[in-house]
């Protein structure tokens, strides 16, 4: 079947990981995404120490899980030939997606206003960290920070008394990447059917204000939102809480409704006793009486006797929501996600095959996308600047006065 957006052209002057998110998915429905780099690359290319993995371009799964199904034209865009080569790319495409921060792009002559006076019909999508707009729209974003920190996580979400919890990289971005994606391909209905361009922005900030927006508003209120963080042995739901096996395992439970589960838990928990106990029932006068700690101490010491899979099995019998806390091997190997396509074992040149993750919106009729491993720096740097009218000795020209790098190339 075709993909949705063959015959859709992209470019993406874009580093990390947000914006390169966008691109990603268009390429996976069938878009023809450029990314445009300079002669060292994007950053991204050289991450990975940081994340245990040897530093090897020709295996390098990070820049797979980002740029797969892209091509590739390094240009060094202070040049004026260079310059010339991506306008000539640009009046090819619908769409532009990029992270650069908006003063560079002003200097560049690369901002909405001044693209959308030659290029009117064009989708123009910018990814920051706190915005454009504001005192610090200017300061440098990662997840870590933009999202993570000032967006609130790290202070909400922690245990009350403990340090912020640990993060990774790309939990944020990946969120932020793929609501531009929604706005991207909003706007671009609108282009091709009323031929009218659009410029669509995110950022790490706002993406996380919108992610704690239910929390944000409790917080006009006196009441827990306004005690984050806090224990959970003191929250208003004891049962939204993650339990202790006895072999040092965690297993979340979720029952928005304590009410509505409460004699099944504790029944299925080995609590018999209470189950027609009207001391913690209902979550009103729990709530009224504070014996929502006792609660979560008898939970615990009875979860805390037995093993995992004894409580997998428990669980599952009694209907009880509940997942256990996986590790990044086990979710790599998680049955489920198999049987979901949310891999890809992707056999590099060198032989090693490694297990990749797909992107997790899924069409039917399209089916699952082929997956390409993300080019080497200007890969397709020829092969583009030919589709748009430069012969081989115009491209030799430009290699050798540095305005185009070909990995492997001079």
């Amino acid at each position: 079947m075709s993909k949705p957006l063959e015959g859709v052209k992209v470019v993406e002057l874009a580093t990390f990981i947000a914006a390169s998110t966008s691109g990603r998915f268009m390429a996976d429905l069938g878009a023809d995404v450029i990314k445009i780099e300079s002669a060292k690359g994007d950053p991204l290319r050289y991450t990975a120490p940081s994340e245990g993995r040897p530093l090897d371009m020709y295996e390098n799964t990070t820049w797979d899980l980002e740029n797969g199904n892209k091509r590739c034209i390094s240009l060094d865009m202070r040049n004026p030939e260079a310059k010339e080569a991506f306008f000539k790319l640009l009046d090819t495409a619908d769409v532009l997606i990029t992270n650069w921060r908006v003063q560079a792009l002003e200097r560049a002559g690369l901002d909405y206003e001044t693209l959308k006076k030659r290029y009117p019909k064009l989708v123009y999508a910018i990814c920051t960290g706190y915005g454009e707009f504001g005192p610090d729209k200017d300061l440098p974003g990662f997840d870590f920070t933009a999202f993570f920190a000032r967006g609130g996580y790290l202070d909400s979400l922690r245990q009350k008394g403990s340090v912020p919890m640990n993060v990774v990289p790309g939990l944020g971005d990946h969120n932020v990447g793929m609501n531009l994606v929604a706005g991207i391909l909003a706007a671009l209905y609108q282009a091709k059917v009323k031929g009218v361009g659009e410029k669509v922005e995110t950022s790490l900030f706002e993406s996380a204000i919108f992610n704690f927006g239910m929390m944000i508003q409790a917080s006009n209120y006196e009441g827990i939102a306004q005690n984050y963080p806090i224990d959970v042995r003191e929250s208003a739901n004891p049962f939204n809480a993650a339990w202790r096996t006895k072999d040092e395992r965690f297993i979340q439970t979720c029952m928005p409704d304590y009410n509505t589960y409460y004699k099944k838990f504790m029944a299925a928990i080995g609590r018999e006793d209470l189950v027609e106990s009207d001391k913690y029932f209902p979550v009103q006068s729990l709530q009224a009486n504070k014996l929502g700690t006792e609660v979560y101490d008898i939970v615990m010491e009875a979860i805390n006797k037995k093993d995992m899979e004894y409580w997998r099995t428990v669980f599952t019998e009694a209907d009880i929501p509940f997942a256990l806390a996986q590790n990044w091997m086990e979710i790599r190997n998680d049955k489920q996600a198999e049987a979901n396509n949310c891999f890809y074992d992707m056999t590099y040149e060198n032989g090693n095959t490694r297990r990749l993750v797909r992107l997790p919106v899924k069409f039917t009729e399209m089916g699952v996308p082929d997956y390409k491993r993300g080019p080497l720096i200007g890969e397709n740097g020829r092969e583009v600047l030919k589709e748009i009218g430069y012969s081989d000795s115009d491209v030799d020209k430009l290699i050798d006065t540095n305005a185009l790098y070909i990995w492997g190339k001079k």
